[in-house]
């Protein structure tokens, strides 16, 4: 690998509602929009990876859409089912075809996928994996897409956060649909400083 090539980002992108939560109190995601306007399937082009826990991976990792389901919401699965897989599991290990099981060493295991050729990488999540990747400064990109809803309850994005995290806004888009995409990048230098004074 050449020495200008960077390391792949690690990405986290989803859906957040206006008071902070990735789902409902019943796992409910019905109020997620999903528009061309987005450009879902331009970030899907953007990596070749998507890490999951292994919640996330039982309940999506190999979801296939309805008949009914829109060409769209077809092609979006073909891509995402056409990304290498990554599940961080303390109990299952292995692969089964379609992923590989990550047990334990996660910090040291990350960062050989980070620095191996390839597009950026996905962290799918779920909550628990999403403040795993957090705590350890393994996400590089915050891209929330907040939707225009107040749920009053459910499972919070940012849960058992260890310490501040200094993040620069790099873009902002608004959509039709009253979404507004915020992405951020991870101001690593900050990090290191603290959690060396620490």
């Amino acid at each position: 690998m050449s020495k200008n090539v960077r390391p792949r980002k690690i990405i986290l992108d989803l859906a957040v509602t206006m008071d902070g939560f990735i789902e409902g109190k019943n796992g409910e995601v019905d109020w997620c929009i999903m528009d061309s306007e987005m450009g879902f399937i331009n970030f899907l082009d953007q990596i070749d990876t998507i890490f999951y826990g292994r919640k996330s991976y039982d309940l999506w990792g190999e979801f296939t859409p309805k008949i009914e389901d829109s060409d769209t919401e077809k092609e979006i699965w073909k891509l995402v089912h056409s990304k290498e897989k990554y599940v961080f599991s303390k109990t299952q290990k292995g692969t089964d075809h379609k992923a590989i099981f990550i047990n334990d060493n996660i910090f040291e295991e990350v960062n050989k996928l980070k620095n191996k050729p390839g597009k950026d990488i996905w962290l799918y999540g779920g909550a628990s994996l999403i403040t795993t990747f957090i705590n350890l400064g393994l996400v590089d990109e915050y891209r929330l897409s907040v939707h225009p809803v107040i749920l009053g309850e459910g499972k919070p994005l940012f849960n058992d956060i260890k310490q501040r995290l200094n993040l620069e806004m790099v873009n902002t888009r608004t959509f039709s649909s009253g979404v507004v995409q915020l992405t951020y990048h991870f101001n690593r230098n900050s990090f290191q400083r603290r959690k060396s004074q620490s």
